[in-house]
């Protein structure tokens, strides 16, 4: 196994493509900040001796959920990161020049996504063990957006319980929280419930934040501003409920910071928006040597992306069951085969081959881009 993937040169490429595709959801999917009727995303083609690899940015063509969206990506992974590659160089040092290009932690990722498919590409074994981890079965779980009516709510929990998740994620904001919890609870005593603000609630809203302590909840998910740390370390101290830092986590740095402060008790890993796996991975090791559970946060990535934070929770440290939902969940057509499929008891398998295991339709990838652009 190859336990220092950064280690690993990049080589020649031959040719660099954006390639823009749209994907209508089955559902609009709607957090506190938006609604989305399709997920729009930048792939990043990489081509080299016949080998062609990908990555996915999961930057959204708004700036509703994060700074970044598709364009700015686009700007920064064409004028700034792909000028710093190299022929021979190791993927770590690309990595250490990337820190010269302040945040677009999304932008970043997808380009060092692809460089670790093709690398494990060319040595012909997948990314989980490029990474240094065995295959394993991955627990699974799925977010349930916003909801009309508890009852609907209810009615979504249902379906996905009889489907073998292993928890559910309801999304949460303010007139939308505790009285839909309530209602998922009561009908499932038992489930593994979490519920996701979306950064809606301030420091102010603690009394009625604190009313979720008596439903059983796994964790709240970012009940405060992306922007914040300190907040969440006080308000933790008011809550029995673990709470999930997500958006307040851009780097190792962060997640050093909100451990240290007690701003929460378990931490949502997003692969796409940290800068990569690999600095995925030491947040993981990180959080496992203070006892911090976490998890992969999911990004209604198309099947590329899916595969990619599927093998990212190889590493043991991805105790929590995370974002990984099946494919059906969300589209009625995705870019590769085979899709995201939940086995016997829930879990996902990881995808076999080289690389991240899946393959892109030709004839699905054409019906669905709007956009392409050859950089080399």
């Amino acid at each position: 196994m190859c336990a220092r993937p950064e280690e690993e040169l990049i080589g020649e490429i031959d040719h660099i493509d954006f390639v823009v595709v749209r994907l209508p959801f089955l559902h609009p999917f709607s957090i506190s900040a938006a609604t989305w009727t399709c997920k729009e995303a930048l792939l990043l083609r990489l081509e080299a001796g016949g080998i062609v690899a990908w990555g996915e940015c999961v930057a959204d063509p708004d700036p509703y959920y994060a700074y970044e969206t598709v364009s700015t990506a686009s700007h920064i992974i064409k004028d700034f990161l792909l000028p710093l590659i190299e022929p021979g160089m190791g993927l770590g040092e690309l990595l250490a020049r990337f820190r010269h290009v302040r945040g677009h932690g999304m932008a970043k990722a997808t380009v060092e996504n692809a460089l670790l498919d093709l690398i494990a590409k060319r040595k012909g074994i997948p990314l989980h063990e490029l990474l240094g981890f065995p295959r394993r079965p991955i627990m699974s779980g799925v977010s349930i957006g916003l909801q009309d009516s508890a009852d609907i709510l209810v009615g979504k929990a249902g379906a996905a319980i009889d489907k073998g998740y292993h928890r559910i994620k309801m999304k949460v904001k303010q007139g939308k929280d505790y009285e839909y919890a309530r209602a998922v609870r009561e009908a499932f005593p038992k489930l593994a419930l979490m519920v996701d603000a979306n950064g809606d609630y301030s420091l102010d809203d603690a009394e009625g934040l604190a009313r979720l302590d008596e439903l059983g909840l796994t964790m709240i998910e970012q009940p405060l501003s992306y922007s914040d740390i300190y907040q969440h370390s006080k308000l933790q101290r008011r809550l029995k409920t673990a709470i999930c830092l997500d958006e307040s986590i851009l780097s190792l740095d962060d997640a050093v910071a909100a451990v240290e402060l007690g701003a929460c008790r378990v931490i949502n890993i997003k692969q796409g928006r940290v800068g990569g796996l690999l600095e995925s991975l030491k947040i993981a090791r990180y959080a496992a040597s203070k006892g911090i559970p976490v998890w992969s946060g999911g990004m209604d990535e198309t099947g590329i992306g899916r595969a990619v934070n599927i093998h990212l929770q190889t590493d043991p440290a991805f105790s929590v069951p995370g974002d990984t939902a099946e494919t059906a969940s969300y589209f009625d057509l995705d870019l590769v085969e085979p899709p995201v499929t939940l086995g016997p008891g829930g879990y996902i398998e990881v995808p076999e081959g080289p690389g991240i295991g899946v393959e892109v339709q030709a004839d699905r990838l054409d019906r669905l881009t709007i956009g392409r652009q050859r950089l080399k």
